[in-house]
C-alpha cells in the first residue's frame, strides 16, 4: 500500500509547488522495521496529471534525471528545474510514484496530490 504525501499547503507547513521554483524534496524508504531498503539497481517513475484521463503535465524518472535513487541509502530525491516548473499550468494534479526492482517488481511507494502556483516574482 502506498503512503500518501500531498504536495499541498495546509497551514503553516509549505509543500506547493511555486511557478518557476526550483522542486526538491528526499525521501527515506524504509522497511516495517525502519530499515532503509536498498535501492540499487531499482528504477523510479512519477507522472503528475490532472485526473487519471488526462495527459501527463510533468514526468519525473531515473531515466530523465528528475530522480535519483540513493542505493544503501534508501534515498528517493526528485529534483525539478525551476524552468521546468514553470512550464506547468496553476491547479492541482495528481500524482503516484513507483519504483521497479531489477527484477521487473513494481511497487508504488507514494501517491497523492500536487498543488501548483503562481510565483508572484518573475
Amino acid at each position: 500500500m502506498a503512503a500518501t504525501f500531498d504536495f499541498i499547503d495546509e497551514g503553516q507547513v509549505r509543500r506547493a509547488v511555486y511557478r518557476g521554483e526550483t522542486l526538491q524534496r528526499v525521501f527515506t524508504y524504509k522497511d516495517a522495521d525502519g530499515v532503509a531498503v536498498d535501492l540499487t539497481g531499482y528504477s523510479a517513475s512519477m507522472q503528475v496529471r490532472k485526473s487519471l484521463t488526462d495527459g501527463v503535465a510533468l514526468e519525473l524518472s531515473t531515466v530523465n534525471s528528475r530522480i535519483t535513487l540513493g542505493g544503501a541509502a534508501g534515498t528517493v530525491t526528485l529534483l525539478v528545474s525551476a524552468t521546468d516548473t514553470a512550464t506547468i499550468d496553476v491547479g492541482q494534479y495528481f500524482y503516484d510514484l513507483e519504483l521497479t526492482s531489477g527484477s521487473s517488481v513494481v511497487t508504488r511507494l507514494i501517491e497523492g496530490r500536487l498543488q501548483v502556483k503562481e510565483a508572484y516574482t518573475r
